[in-house]
């Protein structure tokens, strides 16, 4: 018996695709002195990887998140198109 209506990984690769989108659109109007506002942001995280050497295994642990206009306009856009499907 097939599942229809919403699920959460329907809203996973909607918000997902939102914040590629959004970051894209950030980078590519960056250089537009109109639309620079969009790509205006945060950027949060480690600058430098954190690197565990064990001897046998080397672990290298980095997370950087950059949130911009465009992102989180990209993500409210994804929120509201999932809801109307």
């Amino acid at each position: 018996m097939a599942r229809t209506g919403k699920n959460a990984w329907s809203l996973f690769l909607l918000l997902l695709a939102g914040v590629v989108l959004g970051s894209l659109i950030a980078q590519l109007t960056s250089g537009v002195s109109a639309l620079s506002w969009l790509s205006f942001g945060q950027t949060f995280g480690l600058d430098t990887p954190l690197t565990l050497d064990l001897g046998v295994l080397v672990l290298t642990f980095g997370l950087k998140i950059k949130f911009t206009i465009a992102g989180i306009l990209g993500i409210i856009l994804a929120a509201i198109i999932y809801r109307f499907l």
